[in-house]
């Protein structure tokens, strides 16, 4: 507690979490309120019956099942990253701009990425409200009403990519993810509502078991968020005028999960792809737009399908940001420029192979993991009979690693403030 009330003394520090916890009210206003003329009871019963928009819901902070103004969530932009991101592996002038800019050709990367997240959001609620008419969810309504509501939710959509640049503005944890990290817990009460409602003497064993994996992941994600490979460096000593620098010895931490939640998230945005590609297909033919959601959706509800394609993508795209986010060979220029050597190990070329070599296999794990923790809903349901996805393993990750950043934005500020920060 003591710790705790240490934030609350510092003004600054106390502004930023008020700041941030304001917008965060803000985006769950706008996650209630509707578009027009929506029938919630034929809304309600689409969503039980459907398991791939039940889960994308949940990252939408229950902003698709009310067909909110803000229902398309932060999907459109974190697709738009993902294009943008691969797109650096085809044109060297993106890659130029993201890696070696500095923080001006980032800025205008992400401002890419913005322009790129409005066709795709405009694209994605066109087609998803062409399939909520067609399944009587809305009522039938003219092309220009539809432009209306398909406009409205694209502005939704930017307004919560303007709250995340806000928030992330403050430094207390990215604010997109704080936005999906806010959607995930305000699902809780109802969902702890429900569990005792619902609750049967007889399927005690199976609460009880499903309560026991939930303590392990937050326990796994904690250790594996944290658990690093310290790297033995060793500064040469240098002299300047009359003083010695160097001459010290220190580390350089490789983190087992380097591209922390980030995979899982664009994960998912993945398997959102074919939904999008689906709906999309409402511009040129209703129909056709009809036949491939039900298709995609026949797959996607197929338990042992969805939790193969989700591992396979988390892993692949771990290795991905990982490759993206850690660059060997600069980190090996960095570390020669200022006199650092590894022990053992030669500067220059032999110590980007050494740290690429360590970075492959330590991420093998972190990648495994994630990929786990990704399908442990789908392990949960097959071994308790139990199906909550908002408490599933992918909602756990993100909720605690999450957690975890703003705790160490927060600790980072005590400490330069002279504070004693959390342990």
């Amino acid at each position: 507690m003591p710790k705790i009330t240490n934030i609350f003394r510092i003004p600054d520090l106390r502004k930023k979490i008020l700041f941030v916890l304001f917008w965060l009210v803000v985006f769950r206003l706008l996650a209630v309120i509707p578009v027009p003329d929506v029938d919630l009871s034929r809304l309600a019963n689409f969503f039980q019956g459907n398991q791939l928009f039940g889960f994308l819901n949940i990252f939408s902070g229950g902003g698709l099942s009310n067909l909110s103004i803000v229902m398309l969530g932060v999907g459109p932009y974190i697709t738009a990253t993902i294009v943008m991101q691969l797109l650096t592996m085809i044109f060297p002038k993106l890659k130029e701009m993201y890696y070696e800019e500095g923080s001006a050709g980032r800025a205008k990367f992400n401002r890419y990425s913005k322009y790129l997240t409005i066709p795709l959001a405009f694209l994605s609620g066109y087609g998803f409200l062409n399939l909520l008419i067609s399944q009587q969810v809305l009522p039938q309504m003219s092309t220009l009403f539809l432009l209306r509501d398909t406009l409205i939710v694209v502005a939704g959509s930017m307004a919560l990519v303007w709250i995340g640049d806000i928030i992330s503005e403050k430094h207390l944890g990215n604010g997109i993810s704080l936005i999906i990290f806010a959607g995930i817990v305000s699902h809780l009460p109802t969902t702890v509502q429900q569990l005792f409602v619902s609750f049967d003497s007889t399927t005690l064993i199976s609460y009880l078991a499903f309560l026991v994996i939930a303590v392990i992941v937050i326990a796994g994600v904690v250790y594996v968020n944290e658990a690093e490979r310290k790297v033995p460096i060793t500064y040469a000593k240098r002299v300047r005028g009359t003083k010695m620098f160097g001459g010290v010895s220190s580390y350089l931490p490789l983190k087992v999960n380097q591209a922390g939640v980030i995979p899982i998230i664009f994960a998912i945005s993945v398997l959102m792809f074919p939904q999008f590609i689906a709906q999309a297909a409402a511009v040129f033919s209703k129909s056709t737009s009809l036949y491939l959601i039900d298709v995609v959706s026949k797959v996607f509800n197929n338990q042992y399908w969805h939790a193969l394609f989700y591992f396979v993508l988390v892993v692949l795209f771990t290795y991905f940001y990982t490759a993206v986010t850690f660059d060997p060979r600069e980190i090996s220029k960095n570390l020669q420029r200022s006199g650092g050597v590894i022990l053992g190990i030669r500067p220059g070329d032999i110590t980007s192979t050494y740290l690429g070599k360590i970075i492959t296999r330590i991420t093998l794990w972190g990648a495994i993991f994630l990929g786990v923790i990704a399908i442990l809903p789908n392990i949960t349901t097959m071994v308790t009979g139990i199906t909550i996805v908002s408490l599933g393993g992918t909602a756990l990750l993100i909720v605690v690693s999450v957690a975890l950043e703003v705790l160490r934005q927060i600790n980072s500020q005590l400490i330069m403030r002279e504070y004693e920060g959390f342990e």
